[in-house]
């Protein structure tokens, strides 16, 4: 019978990452065995390969960029508008429709010892982002008397003090069981040779894989097969530090479905041409998003017979799928993309270092991604001031005060 330690060793010399089992030793029995299983797991030829082609540059060179068509809420029709509204509405109330939150990080950038959704509000009385967010859940059950499933994706990092959270504040009044909790996927951060990080002995440092992981735990934790077996066809998929994210809305679900799409996403225009921010448009004939540094200077200024930037429809993670579009993407391995960051770890010594400028590489998928394999999508264009205030920094743009401001001004 092959021993499981042997197979490890010779897996790791085979990809010079030894240095994962330089305290085996010390561990207790159980803690090897974790160790081992989870090495074991990882696909190392995966990480060689990001690793390798980590400074690969995008060639935008060989790429055809144009506008995307844009539905601007300003200007859908009284006729249209109410259509709209009676298929959206339509469609909750027969219990077809679901939302699923991302909240994985943690509140580090705005001094917040916690998972960002337990961030209070300063407002009276002071609020968490995850009730702010349940709020619109419990107006929606008032106006269209269905109870809408909530799953929300958290991380092994803040899971349990996610859950204990909720526990706490009795679900904000929201039905326990229709909220369930999942967490994403993750892949080991490489220093800039390409070893491993250790968090601890026996323990490697780990990244959440980013909110294209989405798909995948989804798909892991059989929540897409719980979804098909409840017959939702319409799920939402948003960020937790939006306070404004309207998450229900049947104008967005309307006309998605009679336009015919299987995915639709909502944008805000940018503020300026050089805001730092992925804009909606079609790359080589298939809908894409494409970073702010990933277009020409003439093209990121470029303005309709409106006034309007053309390249202006900036992605605010704001996404609806179609039940068939989750089916599609949920097997589908999207491509990795290579963040250089900050990681404290312990050296081959088993002491501690603190990063004081990037040292390490963590990888991560981007949900927009996925829009590539589909053809057309609906892009529904609404207004900053009332469907966007992200809680991103500490202070200035997008904090706490400017999401405070909106916030109070929309309800």
């Amino acid at each position: 019978m092959v021993n499981k330690y042997d197979v490890v060793v010779e897996k790791l010399k085979k990809y010079n990452q030894e240095h994962i089992l330089n305290w085996y030793n010390e561990l207790d029995e159980y803690t090897q065995q974790t160790l081992l299983d989870k090495i074991l797991d990882i696909d190392f030829e995966l990480l060689n390969n990001i690793y390798r082609n980590k400074d690969k540059k995008v060639d935008m060179d060989n790429n055809v960029i144009e506008p995307i068509n844009v539905i601007d809420s300003q200007n859908i029709s009284s006729d249209e508008l109410e259509k709209y509204i009676q298929v959206g509405e339509a469609s909750i109330k027969l219990g077809e429709y679901a939302v699923v939150t991302m909240a994985g990080g943690q509140g580090t950038r705005l001094g917040h010892n916690g998972p960002k959704g337990t961030f209070l509000l300063d407002v009276i009385p002071p609020k968490s982002i995850f009730e702010i967010l349940c709020d619109k859940f419990k107006i929606a059950r008032q106006k269209y008397g269905v109870i809408i499933p909530w799953y929300i994706m958290t991380s092994n990092q803040n899971n349990n003090e996610t859950i204990e959270f909720f526990e706490k504040n009795e679900y904000f009044g929201y039905p326990k069981e229709y909220i369930k909790f999942f967490k994403q996927g993750e892949l080991p951060m490489v220093d800039e040779s390409g070893k491993i990080l250790m968090e601890e002995k026996g323990k490697f440092k780990e990244g959440p894989d980013g909110n294209g992981g989405i798909f995948e735990a989804l798909n892991r934790n059989g929540i897409i097969n719980e979804i098909n077996d409840k017959n939702i066809k319409w799920i939402y998929v948003g960020g937790v530090d939006n306070v404004l994210a309207n998450m229900i809305d049947v104008v967005l679900l309307g006309a998605t479905i009679v336009n015919g799409y299987d995915i639709s996403s909502k944008s805000v225009q940018k503020n300026a041409p050089q805001e730092k921010a992925g804009v909606f448009c079609k790359k080589n004939g298939k809908v894409s998003v494409v970073n702010y540094t990933e277009i020409s200077e003439e093209m990121a200024n470029q303005k309709d017979s409106s006034g309007s930037l053309v390249y202006g429809d900036m992605n605010i993670l704001s996404h609806l799928f179609s039940i068939n579009a989750l089916n599609k993407i949920k097997d589908t391995k999207l491509e990795y993309h290579v963040d250089h960051k900050k990681a404290d770890y312990i050296n081959e010594n088993g002491q501690k270092v603190i990063a004081n400028e990037p040292n390490a590489y963590k990888f991560e998928t981007y949900m927009f991604d996925c829009l590539e394999m589909f053809s057309d999508m609906l892009v529904l264009r609404t207004k900053r001031e009332n469907e966007f205030a992200p809680i991103k920094n500490k202070e200035g743009l997008d904090s706490p005060q400017t999401a405070k401001e909106l916030y109070l001004k929309n309800i």
